[in-house]
């Protein structure tokens, strides 16, 4: 997606007028004072020589607003947006990852307790988030939340796993096993999922697993 950012960014900015039409060639990158200062190298003799070509200069180091725009938003995507793209894991796939990370047995709750976790939480999707009223978001195949855990958009948020809520939504779970064992440390275990609460706690699991192959 980056890749495809930086393709219409370059489109983009090759679009732009340069300064000599009729000089052939590849297409080049400008800035928005080439023009203006073709312009004023061309007015009246009544301007220094000097004069307009310091002017010329300085104008030539302004980049186009759009130019800039651009720049900014591809390198603020490259900072949010997750570097694979996302998956959907099967249940005994996932049990067989979560089973490698060593969840099973964490601080007491089995594997069958993870994944019935996982699928009440996003479906096993490990790019869905959900966007809070507040501007909070849960995030990953746990949805974990920005309001404590990660780092999103929203400022001053505690960032307790130290990362960025896109972390969350690589789908090789390693980032997003860090922070849920880091959860499950606090007093409430697997209580903090509201999701593991109502759908989980105190129920036959076994089913979760059954039939997967460790």
């Amino acid at each position: 997606m980056i890749s495809a950012l930086w393709g219409a960014l370059l489109i983009r900015v090759h679009s732009s007028p340069v300064s000599s039409p009729s000089v052939s060639g590849p297409p080049r990158l400008v800035s928005c004072g080439s023009s203006q200062s073709s312009a004023l190298s061309q007015s009246g003799g009544s301007t220094s020589t000097t004069g307009t070509e310091a002017r010329s200069r300085a104008l030539g180091r302004r980049w186009c607003p759009a130019a800039i725009m651009l720049l900014a938003l591809v390198s603020l995507l490259s900072c949010l947006l997750p570097s694979s793209e996302a998956k959907v894991y099967s249940r005994c796939e996932l049990a067989r990852v979560l089973q490698d990370f060593g969840l099973d047995g964490y601080r007491g709750y089995s594997l069958a307790d993870w994944v019935c976790l996982a699928y009440f939480a996003s479906g096993f999707n490990t790019a869905a988030v959900d966007h809070e009223a507040d501007g909070s978001t849960n995030n990953g195949i746990f949805q974990i939340s920005s309001r404590r855990w990660c780092r999103n958009l929203t400022p001053n948020a505690p960032n307790m796993c130290g990362m960025y809520c896109s972390d969350l939504l690589n789908p090789n779970l390693k980032d997003t096993v860090i922070c849920a064992m880091k959860i499950t440390q606090e007093p409430q275990g697997l209580g903090y999922w509201e999701a593991w609460r109502h759908h989980c706690q105190g129920k036959d699991l076994t089913d979760w697993v059954d039939g997967c192959d460790f």
